[in-house]
């Protein structure tokens, strides 16, 4: 019985399931690009903001706060890796959703 179950349900989770490919709702592309623009200009600006911010604590720390140094050092990478992300994100939600 149990076998016969599993059997069943493998073959119901075999089944194609519709997947239609994404479509913007009518009147709703040029909004949505307006706000992807606007999402991907403020990151950017953030992104710089951040890499001078991380640049200051270096410069600052450099003669007797040497913690505040490492802080700044320590923040490139994640920088890098927001704006890394940033630049990525159609494509990582694209592959996601094939």
């Amino acid at each position: 019985m149990v076998l016969k179950l599993y059997v069943a349900g493998q073959a119901v989770l075999a089944a194609d399931a519709p997947n239609p490919a994404p479509s913007p709702p009518p009147g709703m592309q040029d909004v949505a690009n307006s706000f992807l623009g606007w999402g991907k200009w403020i990151l950017l600006v953030a992104g710089v903001l951040g890499f001078m911010i991380c640049a200051g604590m270096m410069i600052i720390g450099r003669r007797n706060r040497s913690q505040t140094a490492v802080d700044g050092a320590a923040g490139v990478p994640w920088v890098l890796a927001g704006l890394a992300l940033t630049s990525l994100a159609a494509g990582i939600a694209t592959v996601a959703l094939t």
